[in-house]
């Protein structure tokens, strides 16, 4: 064997080693799949938006009276058993309202007509029975704008945990399904991860009240809660 042979040789016996190393660190050939699980339960609590605003020639009379609603609003609210950790203050406005007119000059003239104060109050109802009475009540003493209703659970972690089983029953189902298919097996689970969770109940919203109107009607229907998981198998 002259020198250029087995300088080739040598090379060659060498790079072996390296390209078996190189195969041992590719990663073994996988299957991604997206698995989805949906649970519902009903409702056990209500959260209420409402919003009671005065106006009046000044900002503190305004006020004045904005407070007297809101109190009112408030103690009634207590006495449908809502406790103070369910109340909460979400904002307080305060803002002129002005009147404009056009000039003969095709200019506007502003005059300051009022000042209005707005205060929005954030309940908790946990009695749902009580939804439409508490709003009727809220209604007949002052609340007068926002009125959105959300239907929500205390704490939906069992529905939630029912969810993530079946997106990950649903997850081996379709790389099962997808193994079959292809002529493969399945071996481990290789990574796993929760993409999103979501609580998709919408609010209801009632912009206008009429005080004179029977106690509000109100149906909680069911909420539903969505989770996905991404789910990577090794193929074997």
């Amino acid at each position: 064997m002259n020198r250029r042979m087995f300088a080739l040789a040598l090379a060659a016996s060498a790079a072996l080693p390296v390209a078996a190393a190189a195969a041992q660190d590719l990663p073994p050939p996988r299957i991604l799949v997206v698995g989805e699980g949906e649970a519902t339960v009903a409702p056990d609590l209500a959260l209420l938006s409402l919003t009671v605003m005065r106006e009046a020639a000044t900002a503190r009379e305004a006020m004045t009276a904005n407070n007297e609603a809101m109190a009112a609003v408030i103690a009634a609210l207590k006495q449908f058993g809502i406790a103070d950790r369910d109340l909460q203050t979400a904002g307080i406005q305060i803002y002129p309202r002005y009147d404009y007119t056009n000039k003969p000059d095709g200019t506007q003239e502003s005059r300051l007509v009022a000042y209005q104060v707005s205060n929005t109050l954030s309940v908790r109802v946990r009695d749902l029975s009580k939804t439409g009475e508490v709003l009727d009540a809220a209604v007949s003493l002052g609340v007068n704008q926002g009125g959105s209703i959300t239907f929500g659970n205390d704490d939906p972690s069992a529905v939630v945990t029912e969810a993530r089983k079946k997106a990950v029953a649903d997850a081996r189902a379709k790389a099962t399904t997808l193994a079959e298919a292809a002529g493969i097996q399945l071996g481990k689970i290789l990574e796993m991860s929760e993409l999103t969770y979501s609580q998709p109940p919408m609010p209801i919203e009632a912009k206008a009240f009429d005080a004179a109107a029977p106690a509000v009607p109100v149906q909680a229907g069911e909420n539903a809660y969505r989770v996905q998981v991404n789910i990577t198998y090794e193929i074997q």
